[in-house]
């Protein structure tokens, strides 16, 4: 193959990772109109094309997907190669993708990015917020970060963080116009501020234990998000009472005295966050060096 052929298959793939021809071509440093004439010379070469484009979007064509499948796990393959010798001589470097949901990216990632920078200064983080549970193997990720129960199949787990305790809570303001619930059943009487499930759009029914005794409720209330900062905003503002999952910002309210705490004997705890990503015969250094900066307990 001669490198030009190459360099056509590289910046096609580069196309279908990204969706875009503006972002791809950012990635391997080509101008639009560039990348746009090596896709041609490829689609010339080849007979056929591989990519349906629009003004809005891009995406590849039966033809195109079948060739880029063939591709992808080349060049992932040579990756890792790459990515082995450099590790055998002492060197960590490349590009690092992570999917992540946002509350890992403000809870783990961003307090150690200065510190894995530091130590490894040839990797470039790309980090791609994504609440919405994408397939990482599909969108070329290295790895992602969710919680416990919301891991992909087949998949190597390494636990970030232990689980959580969910905490009910609203403002002193409202819990004296509104009255404080003495059980989960008094919620049908109270504003609530619920959460809107990924994947199936549902909202959450809220769950509660107590004594072995385990049950939902379906709330009601002026707002429904799948957003946790906006959840504990409104609950701040006074709208109602939120059943909250991000204890590291909702703690400090709490010792602020700004939000209140009810139905503690009842909360529930949810699964901790979890790293994973595809079993390779070829571990990347750089996602081995990231795995141990976020197991790091001061950031």
């Amino acid at each position: 193959m001669r490198g030009s052929e190459f360099a056509e298959l590289k910046a096609f793939a580069a196309v279908v990772e990204r969706a875009s021809f503006a972002r791809a071509a950012e990635h391997l440093g080509l101008s639009a109109s560039a990348l746009s004439q090596t896709i041609r010379q490829l689609e010339t070469r080849l007979g056929t094309r591989l990519l349906n484009r629009t003004t809005r979007s891009v995406a590849p064509t039966s033809t195109g997907a079948q060739l880029y499948g063939r591709i992808a796990p080349l060049f992932r393959d040579m990756a890792d190669a790459v990515n082995e010798a450099s590790a055998m001589a002492g060197q960590t470097r490349g590009t690092l993708r992570i999917n992540t949901l946002g509350m890992a990216a403000w809870q783990v990632i961003g307090p150690r990015l200065g510190r894995f920078h530091r130590t490894h200064p040839e990797v470039t983080l790309d980090i791609v917020v994504d609440n919405g549970l994408s397939d990482i193997v599909a969108g070329r990720f290295d790895a992602g970060i969710r919680v416990g129960g919301k891991l992909e199949k087949d998949m190597i787990a390494v636990r970030l963080t232990p689980d959580v305790k969910m905490v009910a809570v609203a403002s002193p303001d409202y819990l004296e116009r509104r009255g404080k619930p003495r059980s989960p059943a008094d919620l049908h009487g109270h504003a609530c501020i619920n959460w809107r499930l990924q994947g199936d759009g549902s909202a959450y029914r809220w769950e509660f234990e107590k004594k072995g005794k385990r049950i939902e409720v379906a709330v009601e209330g002026p707002l429904v998000t799948n957003h946790s900062d906006t959840g504990v905003a409104a609950a701040l503002q006074g709208l109602g009472i939120v059943y909250a999952f991000d204890r590291e910002r909702v703690d400090a309210l709490l010792a602020q005295e700004r939000l209140v705490e009810v139905l503690a004997d009842w909360s529930i705890a949810r699964p901790g966050l979890f790293l994973y990503h595809p079993s390779r015969r070829h571990f990347p250094a750089a996602l081995r060096a990231f795995i141990d900066c976020m197991l790091e307990k001061d950031p």
